[in-house]
């Protein structure tokens, strides 16, 4: 069972989640040739006070702009 997992900043809808998921599943079957079913998605959120680039969160970054 292939599990996609994606981890990004909040702030998407849950309907911008749900196009997301019905995407990448899509995308997945379409080159595998498995069924929708056996795809499993996850979406987590990470802060961006808990996510950093070049040792600045992003939190920080963001607000040197």
């Amino acid at each position: 069972m292939p599990l996609i997992h994606v981890q990004q900043t909040p702030g998407k809808t849950a309907e911008q989640k749900a196009e997301l998921v019905r995407e990448l599943t899509d995308a997945y079957v379409k080159a595998t040739g498995s069924k929708p079913e056996s795809v499993w998605v996850t979406v987590q959120e990470i802060g961006t006070d808990s996510w950093s680039i070049g040792g600045d969160t992003l939190a920080a970054r963001a607000a040197k702009r």
